[in-house]
């Protein structure tokens, strides 16, 4: 768990982590690698953001959730799932942001899973959550049956053979998914929505539902400034009805409306994936915000030609009968792109092709 100390707004100075990865943005002049989902995880790392988003969430903006009750949990859960004739290891990582914090007052734990820069939907999200979330429960089970063992405790035979108490209660899990991109979630918010359940049989079927919140279009109410600015200019940012320059105009009017801190700015240019100068924009202020939006419209417009051209490939690559290696060194060498850019197109225009 990334555990980073920010400030409130008073003072926005936040601490950003030095993790870096291929993302590149341009800081000072000089090139520096900052991960986008670095950015996003210091920014909801703060408790009175995350608070906030939750209470936003699940209470409709009433302060039930306090920033000083919030503690840290551990993001990483490995499992072992136990077969007839195997033991299975899987290793659930809260991916993209992930943050995770308990209340010291109602013990339950709230999870935030944040879908940064994603060109396409996950169709299979409710899936991923109740896997998830199944991950948290088995490791807080799995810690039990460790205590039990070490301490050699007391249990009644059926108590022996569940590694449990009757007793024992586990911490509830809440999760909430934050969708960042500017197409409109059009995947299911359940697991019902996934299934093909025939009518006479839907009320046996145990359904699991995800809360998901849009960055581009939500009702929200937070109480938060930053919140609010945030989820605003995501609001303008992602809007695709509006034209590059409507949405420069907008945005700046806003920056200098709502004096939005770089910080704003930064976690927003994180969320859209875009390269911008970070020096430039503490110097300029809202005309800067102009870099923010002719990037990510231009990495768009990239992101689009590359994926036709990856498309083209695989189609031509498939109908000569290709193997799969093949057609990955082939968009590698032609698209000048990574392995593991390549598996991904692949993944999705494969299937076209069968």
């Amino acid at each position: 768990m990334l555990l980073i100390t920010i400030k409130s707004r008073e003072n926005s100075n936040r601490q950003y982590s030095p993790k870096y990865t291929k993302e590149e943005n341009i800081i000072g002049g000089k090139e520096k690698t900052v991960s986008p989902d670095t950015v996003l995880k210091n920014y909801w790392n703060g408790n009175e953001e995350f608070a906030d988003l939750f209470n936003a969430v699940l209470f409709g903006g009433s302060q039930v959730i306090k920033p000083y009750e919030l503690e840290n949990e551990d993001t990483e859960a490995s499992v072992l799932l136990e077969h007839r004739d195997h033991t299975q290891s899987i290793k659930a990582v809260r991916d993209n942001i992930k943050i995770q914090k308990k209340s010291t007052v109602y013990g339950v734990q709230f999870v935030l899973l944040g879908l940064e820069s994603q060109e396409h939907i996950h169709y299979a999200m409710p899936l991923r959550v109740m896997g998830y979330d199944y991950a948290t429960y088995k490791k807080q089970y799995d810690s039990l049956t460790r205590q039990y063992k070490e301490h050699k405790t007391d249990m009644d035979e059926h108590e022996f053979l569940s590694r449990m108490k009757k007793t024992d209660r586990l911490t509830p899990v809440i999760s909430v998914v934050i969708y960042y991109g500017e197409k409109v979630w059009d995947a299911a918010t359940s697991l019902y929505g996934i299934l093909n359940i025939p009518t006479e049989m839907a009320s046996y079927v145990n359904d699991y539902r995800m809360l998901l919140v849009e960055a581009r279009q939500n009702d929200l109410y937070f109480h938060n400034g930053n919140n609010r600015d945030l989820f605003n200019l995501f609001k303008i940012l992602l809007d695709q009805n509006n034209s590059i320059r409507d949405k420069k105009e907008k945005a700046i009017e806003y920056t200098k409306e709502h004096e939005v801190s770089d910080t704003i700015l930064k976690t927003v240019a994180g969320a859209a994936n875009c390269k911008i100068d970070f020096d430039a924009l503490k110097q300029e202020g809202g005309n800067s915000m102009w870099s923010v939006f002719e990037e990510t419209a231009k990495e768009g417009e990239a992101r689009g030609e590359v994926r036709g051209k990856a498309e083209g490939i695989i189609d031509t690559c498939s109908d000569l009968g290709l193997p799969d290696e093949d057609i990955l060194k082939r968009l590698q060498v032609k698209l000048n792109i990574s392995l593991q850019a390549a598996q991904e197109y692949l993944r999705i225009f494969g299937k076209k092709t069968v």
